[in-house]
């Protein structure tokens, strides 16, 4: 199966930036979105074949996200299971015979980490979550997590250190999600590739020069990693600020 993640920053602007021809070209099997930044009714996306499934958040123009699927899930979930607390579209949960979708737009803990606190609470729900559906059957997480891992996954490391997306708690939580049973597909592939990013900022000739990190990821139960079939980073792919992400697996 092909899985594609992208973080658009707005689907209604993607969209007016070729996303229809690249989610045609790419024949991903299940295609995820995230900052789809719209609400119920305010585009008429055709995509043929696909199943769609949209948790929007509360806040006009803000957050969001999308799953189109070619096959049926078996259930769809909004949230963590209770949509009253997670007003801001961030999860959707798909479950298959074989494993679970979770797509996911984690908070941005903010240039001046004022949303910190809150960004670290989200993660330990995360997790409890994730290994819950663990416990029941393999789990496929992407999505824009908003924080590089190591060093190696951003381009300016050691001017970044404790800032937004690279502060230690950030960094120190998906270090112990891997480590409750979880696996960077990227990574594992490519243990040391360097330059390979999925965001770059809006800044003059940023991406051009390639100063970028990697915040978008797939990220698997341990036991299912032996499946996987390729890895990569869509980098030539514009339209966003982020570029899409795809993991083939045999499952």
């Amino acid at each position: 199966m092909k899985f594609v993640s992208w973080n658009v920053n707005g689907i209604r602007a993607c969209v007016k930036k070729g996303f229809v021809d690249y989610f045609k070209e790419v024949d991903a099997d299940i295609f995820c979105i995230q900052e789809s930044k719209l609400q119920e009714g305010q585009i008429e996306l055709i995509l043929e074949e696909y199943h769609q499934y949209w948790n929007y958040a509360m806040k006009k123009g803000y957050s969001g996200t999308a799953v189109f699927t070619k096959k049926e899930p078996l259930t769809v979930r909004y949230g963590l299971g209770d949509q009253a607390s997670e007003p801001e579209g961030r999860i959707l949960t798909l479950e298959y015979d074989k494993f679970y979708l979770v797509n996911v737009y984690t908070p941005n803990s903010q240039r001046d980490l004022a949303r910190l606190p809150y960004r670290l609470e989200w993660e330990d729900r995360i997790q409890e979550y994730l290994l819950e559906l663990d416990k029941v059957k393999p789990v496929i997480l992407c999505g824009d997590l908003n924080v590089a891992h190591q060093e190696i996954d951003l381009k300016n490391a050691k001017s970044n250190r404790g800032n937004s997306g690279f502060t230690e708690e950030e960094r120190g939580k998906m270090t112990g999600l891997l480590n409750s049973g979880f696996v960077d597909t990227f990574r594992s592939k490519y243990p040391q590739a360097e330059g390979a990013y999925t965001w770059w900022s809006y800044m003059a000739k940023v991406r051009e020069r390639n100063i970028g990190w990697r915040i978008d990821y797939f990220i698997v139960s341990e036991r299912i990693k032996d499946r996987m079939i390729d890895a990569q980073i869509h980098c030539n792919i514009m339209g966003s600020d982020h570029c899409p992400i795809a993991l083939k697996l045999d499952i």
